[in-house]
């Protein structure tokens, strides 16, 4: 569940925890994977959209 959490508070559904402890490194570790995760939903996007209009 920790997992999904920590998800969500990457793509701004949910609210930061107040009590998460805060450095440049877990900024700079958080930022990199919000990135990722972001690419990884663009590059899922753009699968679907070729293979819909591949089919037509």
């Amino acid at each position: 569940m920790s997992v999904l959490k920590q998800i969500a508070e990457y793509l701004y559904i949910r609210k930061k925890d107040p009590n998460a402890p805060r450095g440049s490194f877990i900024n700079t570790m958080h930022g990199i994977n919000r990135l990722s995760i972001f690419m990884f939903i663009i590059a899922i996007i753009i699968i679907i959209v070729k293979l819909i209009i591949r089919k037509q």
